[in-house]
């Protein structure tokens, strides 16, 4: 995606300015910005990341997509039904969610893959307004303990009431439900912590609670 010369874009995070800036001068025809949402505005089942991979949506400028995480991760929407067309690792292959949205807590690529919690509370307000066109009885699909953590406290709920676990459901009020994965990053599936079984499993239990794709 080209640049706008004089495009205004996000300074909030001191370390994540400096690491996109780096980027930019190391890749400068990568993205290198604040990577939106991608998927329908108006989804049952809102799915929320942790923030862009340096290599993957930070390079493309879509959520998830070139790197190994969104291979899985878009294998699995597809198995689900909750995808139509074909997922190249790239922004023009096509690729359409159904009734899905994908998110993440941060919208830059940040050091060492992890955000800090002053760079999650300044993207709250990013994460809160793509949740605001969102129906009532949305279910929410958390990847890893800092979404699901950061989704918690955006919505202004305890964290000790709803308790991070593999393929957890809970309800949160409104008809609303979240529901975990751990994240399906190469570490995890690498170290055996997530299989492609165990992911499916979470996924499906997601759409099947929001009633969408193969469950509809």
């Amino acid at each position: 995606m080209p640049k706008s010369e004089g495009e205004k874009v996000c300074q909030l995070c001191p370390r994540l300015v400096a690491l996109r800036n780096e980027a930019n001068i190391k890749n400068p025809d990568w993205h290198n910005r604040p990577v939106s949402a991608f998927g329908d505005k108006a989804a049952k089942l809102a799915i929320i990341g942790m923030a862009p991979g340096m290599g993957g949506a930070n390079r493309t400028g879509r959520p998830f997509t070139g790197d190994h995480a969104g291979d899985l991760l878009f294998q699995t929407l597809d198995k689900a039904g909750l995808s139509k067309g074909k997922y190249d690792r790239r922004t023009d292959d096509g690729l359409e969610l159904i009734d899905t949205i994908i998110v993440n807590v941060v919208r830059c690529v940040p050091p060492q893959n992890k955000p800090v919690a002053a760079e999650v509370k300044n993207c709250r307000g990013f994460l809160l307004d793509t949740f605001k066109n969102l129906p009532p009885n949305c279910t929410y699909f958390a990847l890893g303990r800092i979404a699901h953590d950061a989704f918690l406290t955006a919505m202004d709920l305890r964290r000790a009431s709803f308790p991070f676990a593999h393929a957890a459901r809970h309800e949160i009020g409104n008809n609303s439900v979240l529901i975990d994965s751990y994240h399906c990053s190469r570490y995890n599936t690498n170290t055996g912590l997530l299989t492609t079984e165990m992911f499916e499993t979470a996924m499906f239990l997601a759409a099947k609670n929001a009633r969408i794709g193969n469950w509809a």
